[in-house]
C-alpha cells in the first residue's frame, strides 16, 4: 500500500469518525458523568469490540480473496451500493436533533439492556446515567463491558468495513501488512475522536448543535461515501473490461 493511498484512507476515516455515532455518543455521555479517567475503561471496551468486528471482516475478505475471487467482485459491487445508500442517507440527515438528547437516549437504551442481561449486580442499573453517577458509580469492569457491548451490538459496522475497506486494499499484494496499516489508521482516528468527545464533548456538542454544522458534517460524510462507492464501481468495471 502506498503512503498516498493510506493518507486518503486516514483522512476519510478521520472525517467519518467525527460523526456522533453510538460509540462517540457513549464516550461523550460517560465523559460527562464519570470523568475522563474512568471513561478510559469504556473507551477500551469500545476499541476491543471494534477490533473484533474489524478482524472478523478482514479475515472474511482474506478467505474470499484467495478462494473465491469472483465473490470479492460481488462484495465490491454490493459494498458500493451500500456506500451510496449511506451517502444519500447522510446527506439527507438534517442533523437537527440535539447531541445531548441522542446521548441520553443511547444511555437509556444501554442501561435497559444491561438491566435485562445482568442479574449479578448488587443493585439494579439506574435508568439514567445522571442518577448513575450520583447513586451507584459503576465498576471499571462494568464500564469496560458496556463499551464493548455497545460496539459489538452494531452489526452495521461489519457491513461498513466490508464495503469501505476493499477500495484501499490491493488484493494482488500481501494482505496482512495492508491490514495492519489500515487497522492502525482506523484505530488512530477513532481513538482521537473518542478522546475529543470524552474530554471536550460538551463544548463540541454545543458547537455542532449551532445552526447547520452537524448537517454539513453529515453531508461531508455523504460525499465521501459516494466518492468511494464511485471508485469501487469504476474498479469493478475496469476488471470486466480488462
Amino acid at each position: 500500500m502506498s503512503w498516498h493511498l493510506f493518507a486518503v484512507f486516514f483522512a476519510s476515516t478521520f472525517f467519518i469518525s467525527a460523526t456522533p455515532g453510538p460509540n462517540m455518543l457513549l464516550a461523550f455521555q460517560y465523559g460527562l458523568n464519570y470523568g475522563v479517567k474512568r471513561t478510559l475503561w469504556t473507551l477500551a471496551g469500545l476499541s476491543l469490540g471494534l477490533f473484533i468486528l474489524l478482524l472478523s471482516t478482514l479475515l472474511g475478505l482474506d478467505v474470499i480473496s484467495r478462494q473465491s475471487p469472483w465473490l470479492l467482485t460481488v462484495i465490491k459491487t454490493v459494498g458500493a451500493i451500500y456506500l451510496i445508500y449511506l451517502g444519500v442517507a447522510s446527506w439527507r440527515d438534517s442533523g437537527s436533533s440535539s447531541l445531548m438528547s441522542d446521548a441520553s437516549e443511547l444511555s437509556t437504551e444501554v442501561n435497559k439492556e444491561l438491566n435485562t442481561t445482568t442479574e449479578m449486580a448488587d443493585k439494579p442499573m439506574p435508568r439514567s446515567l445522571s442518577s448513575a453517577a450520583v447513586k451507584a458509580p459503576p465498576s471499571d469492569w462494568l464500564l469496560f463491558r458496556t463499551g464493548m457491548w455497545v460496539s459489538l451490538s452494531n452489526p452495521k459496522a461489519i457491513l461498513f468495513f466490508a464495503a469501505f475497506f476493499p477500495k484501499f486494499i490491493n488484493f494482488s499484494a500481501p494482505l496482512w501488512p495492508q491490514y495492519i496499516m489500515l487497522t492502525c489508521g482506523l484505530f488512530l482516528s477513532e481513538t482521537i475522536w473518542q478522546l475529543i468527545y470524552t474530554i471536550g464533548g460538551k463544548k463540541l456538542a454545543g458547537w455542532l448543535d449551532v445552526g447547520e454544522r452537524l448537517a454539513w458534517l453529515n453531508r461531508g460524510c455523504g460525499v465521501i461515501f459516494i466518492l468511494i462507492a464511485a471508485a469501487l464501481l469504476a474498479e469493478v468495471l475496469n476488471g470486466f473490461l480488462a
